[in-house]
């Protein structure tokens, strides 16, 4: 099984302690966010997770084994920690020709890819002519070259415009859909809210949360109704009489806390009172996020 599991992961530098005690598993056939501030130790534990760096205590495996123990890593894990880390003066089509020969991949795979990412048209360029854009489909390329069940993605939108991003969502969500592991790591919230299912959050080293995303966002809110009505002197009446306030706010429209908008809708029908609008409000995972990461970012600014 593709299971990433982390176990008890450590990870000091002399005496900063960067991952503390992390336990956390990564399924397949879901795209896990893997998100926290600046310095909380998700790019460390990807490191830890690939065998780039040694753990002070703890495992992190893939399907059971660690990274090094894998007979073809590209072929059962596909990674993009650095985007930068193609030599400029390679050509494009030579860097993953290099990656596949390495790994026993037949060649073919190569220009799969690279039509895969967008990049075809500029296979023959050299690396160091490209945007950040291009370097980032070119490592996404790379990552997919084995075909691999796992994917560790380290801010897969950075540099991509509203195409590649897109193009990247619905990339992610395919893998998982085919069963595959799929952990994406970013600081963009709102982003990660349209293509994540689950999210760890970590926090100083730590496990602040680890929930699906509706779970996590439920948990940080309360829930609110926005509503429009033609009758809201009988809708206020009829909803103090259950405890229910409406609140005012911009262009006719009133908030109802501490309730749904199917609970309202249902009371508004049983009096007869028009509905011209009703909906749901639920924080943001950004909301929810910065609620719960607070008092855990050590490099957050301040207002003059």
């Amino acid at each position: 099984m593709n299971r990433i599991e982390i176990s008890e992961l450590t990870k000091d530098y002399g005496s900063h302690r960067v991952v503390d005690h992390l336990t956390f598993d990564v399924m397949p056939g879901r795209v896990t966010g893997f998100l926290g501030p600046n310095g909380a130790g998700k790019s460390t534990t990807m490191r830890l997770l690939l065998g780039l760096t040694r753990p002070t205590a703890g495992a992190a495996t893939i399907g059971g084994r660690s990274f090094t123990e894998l007979r073809d890593p590209l072929r059962e894990v596909g990674a993009l920690l650095d985007p930068q880390a193609a030599h400029g003066g390679r050509r494009a089509r030579d860097h993953l020709l290099a990656l596949a020969v390495s790994n026993r991949i037949p060649v073919p795979r190569v220009d799969t890819v690279l039509e895969q990412v967008g990049l075809a048209a500029v296979a023959r360029k050299r690396v160091g002519a490209f945007s950040l854009g291009m370097r980032q489909r070119l490592g996404i390329a790379a990552a997919l070259l084995g075909d691999p069940a796992v994917l560790l993605l380290d801010e897969p939108t950075n540099g991509l415009d509203p195409e590649g991003i897109i193009w990247i969502r619905e990339l992610m969500r395919g893998l998982a859909a085919e069963g595959r592991t799929v952990l994406v790591s970013s600081h963009l919230m709102g982003e990660s809210a349209s293509f994540v299912d689950h999210l760890v959050v970590l926090g100083q080293g730590k496990l602040l949360a680890d929930s699906s995303l509706k779970d996590f966002i439920d948990a940080r809110s309360t829930p609110r109704v926005r509503l429009r009505t033609t009758e809201p002197d009988r809708l206020r009446a009829a909803l103090e009489h259950d405890r229910f306030a409406m609140t005012p706010t911009e262009e006719g429209r009133w908030t109802v806390d501490g309730t749904t908008a199917e609970r309202l809708g249902i009371l508004a029908a049983r009096e007869g009172i028009p509905l011209l609008e009703l909906t749901d409000e639920r924080a943001s995972l950004e909301q929810a996020y910065l609620d719960l990461t607070a008092d855990r970012t050590p490099f957050a600014a301040h207002a003059a």
